[in-house]
């Protein structure tokens, strides 16, 4: 998969691969950690996780404007991995108020900025040598394949911390304690007969009253959140230090047009497009940041609604074989096994790698099978855990997309980015339409707003599948390998030259709307039933895949010209 790719990609894999394990591991706990700490409603706490993806994602456009002119790529890149360093640090201080909270996220913002779009601009200069060029959409595959490495290990690195501290005060997860300690606290709470039973089941002898209880749950469950939080510093550490150790792998990409302008060395190698030119592959950017804008907004609810979802209306208890889908100890042998079996069996491995096959499939099946000797019959699952099946997904599938395409291009029946994008949106449609299919057993009486003014939770026997969410997710990841990379590798090949990372700051910027979209949205969640909620994604991803193919020829002649 990595034949013919320049190793300066490896860097750009794990360095992106670090950040992207702190930045998960943080949003795989951040909504929770504002409804813990400050019992927010799903409304309020969507306007501040909105807020913060706006920022995370549009910032970038700064971060361009100050590498294309000014600093570099290389330079804005590790300035902006001490800065999120600071914002992740100022996170994970316990008893924060929540000034302190929007004052970390502004930074953890602006480090991102000069991060995230400066770091996909150098991968697209890797991909201007002419050797490399005809892997360019490939290699946007593989360096997302790093992204989501990183994301699939933080909920477990998220949800293991929690769980640690939460241990050492005697005190269990329990995604139904929050909401009432605070109702209690606040004298809302009218039935407090299931709550006393299971705060009296959370610390046995030492349980006194519900309202120490309540604040020593409280105070408990947002420490363990802001060690979540500690966990995403350290690992800007890690980026930090792959990024500056092998420079030399990537420093003749680290180039801005105008840095080559005055150089000596590389002045013959400025690029200068005509007005027209220019104009035309401005046009068809802007067309493309417009349709991603609503793939973010859908694809975003994963961290929002989708997360309530599973809290509120997905089954907590799940049997042991289930249960492997949600444990690392499991599922990492399993996925070992996997990936030995592939190694054995295939024709064009040779003996050495089929040796490693055998020993991975023969210790992964062992492992696994240790660790779920451990399990009881019926096991409890977190919400944040979900999230780690995106990633999970996309590790796996990326080579057999990349193998797919790979295998068109040889026939030339490679299908153009643009229309990589187009299909992108459509099969985004069809994965929520799974969720509008399943929210509509929750019609008659419980919606959020129906579950709010009632004061009740989802009875057991109401609670759908952990497999409903899963094949969502799986669906959703196949349309992100058709639609993300595809359109930061369109970005890094029609930006004009002198604007590399701007342009690459403007896919952030129409992620960053699409992404307080996502917040924004979440105000129907409360308004409508969860069906019509769903149905209103299905209906707006659907309209931009019409949109896109309409334009469809002026966008892949502004990628040829």
């Amino acid at each position: 998969m990595l034949k013919g790719h320049p190793k300066g990609l490896l860097v750009a894999f794990f360095a992106n691969m670090g950040e992207r394990f702190g930045y998960y591991t943080m949003l795989a706990i951040f909504v929770l950690y504002l409804q813990a700490k400050f019992g927010y409603s799903t409304a309020e706490a969507g306007q501040i996780y909105g807020g913060f993806l706006f920022g995370i994602y549009f910032l970038p456009l700064l971060g361009g404007i100050i590498a294309d002119n000014w600093l570099g790529y290389g330079k804005t890149i590790v300035l902006g991995t001490i800065v999120m360093f600071i914002g992740y640090g100022m996170l994970a201080i316990p008893d924060m108020g929540l000034g302190m909270v929007i004052g970390a996220l502004s930074v953890i913002s602006l480090g991102t900025g000069f991060f995230k779009g400066n770091l996909q601009a150098l991968v697209g200069n890797m991909y201007d040598d002419p050797k490399y060029s005809a892997n360019r959409d490939n290699a946007f595959n593989i360096f997302y394949m790093g992204i989501n490495i990183g994301a699939f290990f933080a909920p477990s690195a998220a949800e293991g911390i929690s769980n640690y501290i939460l241990k050492k005060h005697h005190l269990v997860y329990d995604a139904r304690i929050p909401h009432w300690a605070h109702e209690f606290l606040d004298g809302k709470l009218h039935n407090t007969t299931e709550y006393l039973a299971i705060a009296t089941q959370q610390l046995g002898d030492k349980f006194t009253n519900l309202t120490d209880f309540s604040n020593n749950y409280i105070q408990v469950l947002s420490e363990s959140y802001n060690a979540g939080f500690a966990i995403a510093a350290i690992s800007m550490v890690i980026s930090f230090l792959i990024f500056i150790g092998f420079r030399k792998y990537y420093k003749s990409a680290d180039l801005t047009e105008k840095q080559k302008s005055m150089s000596t060395e590389h002045k013959d190698k400025v690029i200068e497009l005509t007005k027209e030119q220019v104009k035309q592959r401005m046009i068809a950017l802007f067309l493309v940041f417009f349709v991603v804008i609503f793939f973010w907004m859908a694809f975003h609810q994963n961290g929002f609604t989708m997360t309530i979802f599973a809290r509120d209306y997905t089954q907590h208890l799940v049997g042991r074989y289930t249960f492997i889908l949600f444990d690392l100890k499991a599922l990492l042998p399993v996925l070992a096994a996997i990936i030995g079996l592939i190694l054995l069996i295939s024709k064009k491995v040779k003996s050495s790698g089929k040796i490693i096959g055998a020993i991975l499939l023969v210790a992964g099946i062992g492992i696994a099978y240790w660790a779920i000797g451990t399990f009881n019959d019926e096991m409890p699952i977190t919400p944040a855990k979900f999230q780690h099946f995106n990633p999970i997904f996309i590790v796996f599938l990326t080579p057999v997309i990349v193998g797919f395409f790979t295998w068109l291009r040889g026939k030339s029946k490679e299908p153009s980015s643009p229309k990589k994008i187009g299909f992108g949106m459509i099969i985004t449609g069809l994965s929520y339409a799974i969720m509008m299919y399943v929210a509509y057993s929750f019609a008659h009486g419980y919606s959020p707003k129906d579950l709010e003014a009632s004061g009740q939770i989802v009875p057991d026997n109401m609670l759908v599948s952990p497999y409903w969410l899963i094949s969502t997710y799986f669906s959703l990841t196949i349309a992100e390998l058709f639609l993300s990379p595809m359109g930061i590798s369109f970005v890094s090949k029609v930006s004009p030259p002198k604007m590399k990372g701007l342009m690459q700051g403007g896919w952030l910027g129409a992620t960053a709307l699409g992404n307080l979209g996502a917040g924004l949205i979440g105000y129907f969640w409360d308004k409508l039933e969860i069906w019509q909620f769903f149905a209103i994604l299905v209906s707006v991803t659907l309209l931009s895949a019409l949109f896109i193919f309409s334009v469809m020829k002026l966008l892949e002649k502004a990628a040829n010209s």
